[in-house]
């Protein structure tokens, strides 16, 4: 018959075993991941396109990478602030979207990897895809860069370009005779 001390006798070094042998030993080395910035000059430019006018500012790209072995681990991305304003005295604009391409010294597109998306900037947000004349909207631009790009010399420019529907923009006035309280 088991008793209370015989079982304890048995059950209790089997569970101080297995904690050991199942806790994680540390494995070699960590690797440390950093942000490896690239400034982009200017950092700040004006644009237009049509009526639309706008600033993207605080441009920079970013990989994340192993330090010391430098191998890429998270792909390059530009990150910045685009402003737009609707610059029309008597049009009122919706958003639709923005794409980004970046060009190359011969005026070709550098496309982006294929395990990148496509760097395309969503306008249209619930309540916020018009603008009215002198209205701007603003948000935080982050998209995929390509690695190629990042080599000397190989980039020229950056292209923004917008999709966006003008309408007509009025502002009328209308009066109405009313009465109070039977007078």
């Amino acid at each position: 018959m088991w008793t209370g001390w015989k079982v304890g006798a048995f059950v209790i070094p089997g569970v101080i075993a297995m904690t050991l042998a199942c806790s994680q030993q540390p494995s070699g080395p960590q690797v440390v991941i950093e942000d490896k910035t690239y400034t982009v000059t200017p950092a700040s430019v004006t644009v237009k396109a049509g009526i639309v006018t706008g600033e993207v500012t605080e441009m920079k790209v970013t990989e994340r990478v192993e330090k010391g072995s430098g191998n890429v681990v998270s792909p390059a991305k530009l990150t910045g602030k685009l402003k737009l304003t609707n610059s029309s005295k008597d049009q009122t604009v919706r958003l639709i979207t923005g794409k980004i391409q970046y060009i190359d010294v011969q005026g070709q597109p550098i496309k982006v990897s294929a395990a990148q998306t496509e760097p395309t900037i969503k306008l249209a947000t619930y309540g916020a895809e018009t603008l009215d004349p002198g209205k701007e909207a603003s948000q935080s631009l982050d998209v995929d860069f390509p690695a190629e790009a990042l080599k000397a010399k190989k980039l020229k420019e950056i292209r923004l370009e917008l999709a966006y529907i003008p309408s007509p923009y009025k502002e009328e006035s209308v009066n109405f005779t009313v009465a109070i309280g039977g007078q």
